[in-house]
């Protein structure tokens, strides 16, 4: 009744006053509290993984649980808002709207208009500041270059000296014609326009028969041009009413030479007599 009022577990062990008539059960009793009072081998793997979850359960053990708590939900809030603003970042780089695209190609086209505006700009301002350049340098070149303005007539003895008696720098053409041939008077009319517009290039035009050229040149070889400077010959058209025909005019000639280089750039001979005319005004200004 004390064991029953105390609370203790009577199978843990065996009682001396009982009777004979239990010995069989307080035998198997025995048994068994032997075996439960025997110790138990705990190996030492279990031992570590037990001591593992051993706490401190005083003030101290409940601070520091608390604080290392407190450390683990800092770690992960700060954790959790990296990968928040990195799924930010990354939705606003690819969440992009149609509108968004076109706004910015148009923007991206109207900076290219931009660039090609400025560098057109600056391409004519190049263009321009060339010109003058070349233009002033023409008209130095040619202040002491003998002008012209005129078709010459050559007899045949003054030919030789008409070229090689001439100005290194100045540009001899020579029409070879005879007047007979439709395609010669078209030439000479052009060239008489020519040398008016070129006046630093010399036009000069001599018969086919005076200079002792054979009778078949002078009827299918004319009109003919000879282009000589520095006294050498650089250019040779026979016959050019193939190519012409019998009725042409001077910007048809005048392209011609151009193409093979044998004339001044009309642009340049254009910007030398505008600026020679702006010189003569201004010296007849002062003499007034």
């Amino acid at each position: 009744m004390d064991d029953k009022l105390l609370g203790e577990k009577t199978h843990y062990y065996c009682s001396s006053s009982e009777g004979e008539s239990d010995e069989e059960n307080d035998c198997e009793n025995e048994g068994s509290c032997s075996k439960a009072q025997q110790p138990t081998f705990i190996p030492e793997p279990e031992l570590r993984d037990n001591s593992k979850h051993c706490t401190n359960t005083g003030p101290k053990g409940v601070i520091k649980d608390w604080q290392r708590y407190k450390q683990l939900e800092t770690e992960k809030r700060e954790e959790q808002e990296k990968e928040k603003q990195e799924l930010i970042k990354k939705l606003s780089m690819t969440c992009r709207s149609h509108l968004d695209d076109e706004a910015e190609k148009a923007k991206d086209e109207k900076l290219m208009r931009d660039l090609e505006e400025e560098l057109d700009e600056m391409e004519d301002e190049f263009l321009k500041e060339y010109r003058e350049k070349r233009i002033e340098e023409m008209r130095k070149a040619l202040q002491n270059v003998p002008k012209f303005g005129c078709v010459y007539e050559l007899a045949a003895d003054k030919y030789v000296d008409a070229i090689d008696k001439e100005n290194p720098v100045v540009t001899v053409i020579v029409h070879l014609y005879e007047e007979s041939v439709p395609g010669c008077v078209a030439m000479n009319g052009c060239l008489q326009c020519l040398a008016k517009q070129y006046p630093t290039v010399k036009f000069c035009r001599l018969k086919a028969s005076h200079a002792q050229l054979s009778f078949n040149f002078s009827i299918n070889g004319v009109p003919a041009l000879l282009v000589y400077k520095k006294g050498e010959l650089i250019g040779n058209f026979v016959r050019l009413s193939d190519d012409f025909g019998d009725d042409f005019f001077a910007p048809d000639v005048e392209a011609f030479l151009q193409e093979h280089g044998l004339l001044p750039e009309s642009s340049l001979v254009s910007g030398i007599k505008s600026s020679q005319q702006q010189e003569d005004s201004d010296s007849d200004f002062d003499l007034d």
